[in-house]
């Protein structure tokens, strides 16, 4: 028989053995466990494009990350677009309020910067990282400092700051080449340097049903009309109450100087695609100050007889309604950006109108094949070209519908590849 400390011993070894066991097999477990990202995104509601930014991210990650748990730090989430992002990703988690953030930290292995028209939360990846040592990636921004036509240009010393944080990242991707160029020339070193879309190429927020009774009740039919949207060199952010922002002596100026000159050549377009083909056109807008441009720059100064298949948007939509309209529309043209976006990621032709005092977005058409259908309005050979290509893109619907088709398949493409290279990240913790 056994002595008593022979089996006490056997005892204890077999109970370490068994804890040995228990701590690999929690170990494995936690190592499959799903990942949790914080996405840094909804900058403001007051837009479209930016309201789009975010459904988009969430749409790559439920297809590419199906697994992983998603929390959203907003900045701005009001105007119902929380209802909007809950009904369409109930699995989400909305991190609201300085507990909830301070869990968030806690939990989440990794923050994933969105689109946006800079770094936009520089200052929150700086905190993610200081207070948590994890990593963090950046999808889809634009880099490069405004024009010096700008009121805002980017001063060297913060451009050198933005540098140094992109550096850290584990990925940076451009949504245009101007920018990722424009980052080596900074001597931006992060291993994984590229281009890659917009993320709002791939929100799919629907509305069908205030998409519909919109149109039924103004007589626009699928396929039958075209989309035109307005917009002033600088966004008069002033006129909407509760961005509580001051008036701009400088950029008023700047938007009455110019107004006329950038929306002559969408007027022209439409006057030659309501002489020229049976489609009506529907002006608007992206951004809530858009409707009044719409309505004083070009509803108001077209030919009586033209008015009669123009109609005009009076009141602001959210993005889902816009998607569920534009995707029933023949295609889109006008001063505008995320608009365009949208459209090419769901096969709807899009032509982009750009200028000096925007960043370099808009140069993303030429990244993803559609230079034919970016023009310069500082450019005037470039103005002449806007109304024939709008009517050209009303008069071969088929032609116009392949060469958006091939511009969404790259951009697919792309998307599979950025969210391939997040994977991989998240692999390796």
């Amino acid at each position: 028989m056994p002595h008593p400390a022979h089996l006490n011993g056997r005892r204890q070894f077999l109970s370490q053995v068994g804890l040995a066991a228990l701590c690999a097999a929690v170990g494995r477990a936690d190592d499959k466990r799903p990942k949790k990202i914080l996405v840094r995104s909804s900058w403001q509601t007051v837009n479209i494009g930016d309201i789009a930014h975010t459904p988009g991210i969430l749409k790559l990650l439920e297809t590419y990350l199906p697994e992983a748990e998603i929390f959203l730090w907003p900045s701005k989430i009001d105007n119902g677009v929380d209802k909007l992002l809950m009904d369409r990703f109930p699995k989400l988690t909305i991190v609201q309020g300085s507990t909830a953030l301070a869990t968030a930290f806690k939990e989440c292995d990794f923050l994933l910067h969105g689109s946006g028209a800079s770094l936009v939360a520089e200052r929150d990846i700086v905190r993610w990282s200081d207070a948590t040592g994890k990593p963090y990636g950046i999808y889809g921004i634009t880099l490069p400092p405004k024009s010096s036509s700008s009121t805002t240009a980017t001063s060297d010393e913060a451009m050198a700051k933005t540098i140094g944080v992109l550096s850290k990242a584990s990925f940076v991707f451009f949504r245009d080449g101007v920018s990722l160029q424009f980052a080596k020339e900074k001597g931006c070193t992060c291993p994984i340097m590229e281009f890659g879309p917009d993320a709002a190429f791939a929100c799919d927020l629907r509305d069908d049903e205030r998409a519909e009774a919109f149109l039924s009740a103004n007589g626009l039919e699928t396929g039958k009309f075209l989309c035109c949207i307005p917009r002033l060199r600088y966004t008069p952010y002033w006129v909407i109450p509760e961005k509580k922002r001051p008036f701009d002596e400088v950029k008023h100026a700047r938007n009455e100087e110019l107004k006329e000159h950038d929306h002559a050549q969408l007027r022209k377009a439409i006057i030659e695609v309501v002489n020229n083909t049976d489609l009506k056109v529907l002006l608007c807008p992206e951004d809530r100050t858009q409707m009044q441009v719409g309505k004083e720059m070009l509803y108001d100064k077209l030919p009586p007889d033209v008015l009669k298949r123009v109609v005009w948007r009076p009141d602001y939509w959210l993005t889902g309604e816009a998607v569920s309209t534009y995707v029933r529309s023949a295609g889109l043209f006008g001063n505008e950006m995320h608009s365009p976006i949208m459209c090419i990621g769901h096969g709807v032709p899009a032509i982009v109108c750009r200028w000096a005092e925007q960043t370099s977005k808009g140069t993303m058409w030429n990244d993803i094949g559609l230079s034919d259908w970016l023009f310069d309005l500082d450019d005037e050979a470039q103005v002449a070209k806007v109304a024939p290509t709008v009517l050209e893109m009303a008069q071969h619907p088929e032609q116009a519908k392949a060469k958006a088709a091939k511009a969404r398949k790259f951009v697919e493409q792309r998307q599979r590849e950025t969210m391939q290279h997040l994977s991989n990240v998240l692999a390796r913790f």
